[in-house]
């Protein structure tokens, strides 16, 4: 039975996402009653994976995790549709990033101020984009080059809040970010009913 849902929210992806950067807004965002939309470079199922640093390493270690399918790919998603944008972690922001269609839809979503979540090496995406300029976000330390050459402002917490902006540091975070990203969410898509009251209201006269 699917829920009936009140709005949509995107979830960036790509080949190598990390699986609970990805499956726990996916569900977060079912239990608030937003549609989880997946978008990736092009509509076909991808790879996710799992990273954990091992102890006695000193990097990552990545094993294969669960699929999940892309409903809509970069090119045919039409921004103004969506509540908001969550980019995932994971390796795959490393190389969609430079995707004209995503950096497009990324400028969209910070010029018109809706709530936007990041997570780990989901920066990267927003960096590259040239939105992250004097922004104060949380990312795996590994990233913090990749923040401050951009202009951004690093910090070392679970979760960060920045205006529109949520970021966590990795999905060990998941359950102190994504509840205030969830909760903007929820204020922006009321907002929007509150808004269209009137108008319906105005038309059955």
């Amino acid at each position: 039975m699917t829920p009936p849902f009140q709005g949509k929210a995107l979830i960036v992806v790509g080949d190598a996402a990390e699986t609970l950067d990805t499956l726990y807004p996916y569900y977060r965002l079912i239990e608030a009653g937003i549609q989880p939309v997946v978008t990736g470079p092009e509509r076909r199922r991808y790879q996710m994976v799992m990273h954990e640093v091992k102890p006695g390493w000193t990097i990552t270690k990545e094993w294969e995790g669960y699929t999940i399918d892309v409903d809509v790919p970069f090119s045919e998603v039409k921004e103004e549709e969506y509540l908001g944008i969550m980019f995932s972690g994971g390796r795959a922001p490393e190389y969609i990033r430079y995707d004209a269609d995503l950096v497009r839809m990324t400028k969209y979503f910070f010029a018109a101020n809706k709530p936007v979540a990041s997570v780990c090496h989901g920066v990267e995406i927003p960096a590259y984009a040239g939105c992250v300029q004097g922004r104060r976000m949380a990312t795996v330390a590994k990233c913090r080059f990749d923040l401050e050459v951009c202009g951004g402002i690093y910090v070392d917490a679970p979760c960060v809040v920045d205006g529109n902006l949520v970021s966590g540091r990795t999905y060990r975070d998941n359950g102190l970010y994504l509840g205030p990203w969830i909760r903007m969410l929820e204020a922006a898509r009321d907002g929007a009913r509150g808004h269209a009251a009137p108008v319906a209201a105005a038309a059955a006269v």
